[in-house]
């Protein structure tokens, strides 16, 4: 059925409010996100500042679990934008920003290095997933963003590359997606990797066919531009 088939999110916002601020979501190729931080600051990704007025101030954010991110490799501080008007934010390549609005106590999980920018009452923390890194990455697992909003309503903002889609899951339900193709999922969603064996039947050739096996309640975002990762052979 077609209700049942992944849906596309906006692509385009104008004077949306919500978690305490004013955000516009404007073009095709390579969006942007210019968000009025008059009344709530708004961390972000480093190196994706387009512009700002000069009003904004810029400075930087420690982050929680500083040493536990170092000795992952992990940046331990983002940039934080404050006071009056607007800035804008686009990264370098084409794809797709999604806005996520967080309500009090709501977590997300996200792939990692997807993460553009979150009001400033939106926690950020990361966990390893050493099951499906074992797979997938040859040993030395990946990590998970961890976004969870402590206080209020927020909104955190993701750069998916392609078009972002999203499927809500029945209890119970799944779907599986190619291991570049996800993006992010809600806490109550499993995820597990699947792999079957191909062979041909030719000079004994076969190749392994992974996806990431997801199973509901709650929602799962893909993108249709996906990132391809190594499998094991």
């Amino acid at each position: 059925m077609a209700n049942d088939l992944p849906t596309l999110l906006p692509t385009q916002a104008r004077e949306e409010n919500f978690g305490g601020v004013t955000y516009h979501l404007d073009g095709e190729l390579v969006p942007v996100l210019t968000v009025d931080v008059s009344r709530q600051p708004v961390y972000f990704e480093h190196h994706i500042l387009l512009w700002k007025h000069p009003g904004v101030r810029v400075g930087l954010r420690p982050m929680k679990g500083a040493l536990k991110r170092m000795m992952a490799g992990m940046q331990i501080f983002v940039t934080e934008a404050t006071g009056n008007g607007h800035i804008a934010f686009s990264r370098d390549g084409a794809g797709h920003i999604a806005p996520i609005h967080l309500s009090r106590g709501q977590e997300l999980h996200v792939r990692e290095h997807q993460f553009l920018a979150a009001t400033g009452n939106v926690d950020y923390t990361f966990a390893r997933v050493q099951g499906v890194g074992n797979m997938l990455f040859g040993g030395s697992g990946f990590f998970i963003d961890k976004f969870r909003c402590t206080d209020g309503e927020g909104v955190l903002w993701l750069h998916g590359y392609g078009n972002v889609f999203e499927k809500t899951l029945a209890p119970g339900e799944q779907i599986d997606i190619e291991p570049g193709a996800w993006l992010y999922k809600d806490p109550e969603v499993r995820m597990d990797t699947v792999v079957d064996r191909l062979t041909s039947g030719f000079f004994g050739a076969a190749a392994n066919f992974v996806v990431n096996r997801f199973t509901g309640p709650g929602r799962v975002g893909l993108q249709s531009m996906y990132m391809h990762v190594p499998t094991a052979q």
